[in-house]
């Protein structure tokens, strides 16, 4: 049974439609809990395929958008070292990605002014431009996807999924808090 909304009746998804059909298949289903999971797994699969666009639209691979996205997230400046442990490879495998990197103009590495052995990788602004209009496809759409909720809502369905997750995390510590 559905919970009865106060603003009338609710436009139904194709989850709805999963759930109706799965019901009598498997009469134990809980259609809430079927439900909340089958959307998250659905809204994550989209956001995944905008993301994905938005790779394509600026020309960008995978591998080249996360490396952009560990330099810009710190400052847009790093020691090749602290990105590999960012990015959890091997050091060989991020020079590999630095020099194509590169190529393209998306980064410069310049010698460190505290230790000349070493190199300091730096976002140009090519590719901090880059980065940021991938992000900014993908910024728009959650935007979008959450502005049906009004403020309060959108905290509300943060702190629910902060507890969901934090299940997830630490699943041999017993949830308490039924706020």
């Amino acid at each position: 049974m559905e919970p009865t909304d106060p603003a009338g009746p609710r436009q139904r998804d194709w989850t709805d439609e999963h759930v109706a059909r799965w019901q009598p298949v498997l009469p134990g289903l809980d259609p809430v809990v079927e439900g909340a999971v089958t959307r998250m797994k659905k809204l994550s699969v989209h956001l995944r395929r905008v993301r994905e666009q938005s790779l394509l639209d600026f020309d960008l691979e995978r591998h080249e958008f996360d490396t952009l996205h560990k330099l810009a997230g710190r400052g847009g400046s790093a020691a090749p070292s602290d990105l590999a442990q960012d990015l959890d490879l091997a050091p060989a495998s991020v020079t590999g990605r630095l020099d194509a990197l590169e190529k393209r103009g998306f980064v410069r590495r310049t010698p460190s002014t505290t230790d000349r052995r070493r190199v300091v990788v730096e976002l140009t602004a090519s590719g901090r431009e880059t980065w940021l209009g991938a992000m900014d496809v993908l910024g728009h759409e959650e935007e979008r996807l959450l502005g049906v909720l009004d403020k309060d809502e959108r905290v509300l369905l943060n702190d629910m999924l902060r507890r969901v997750m934090t299940a997830a995390e630490h699943p041999d510590v017993p949830e308490t808090w039924h706020g």
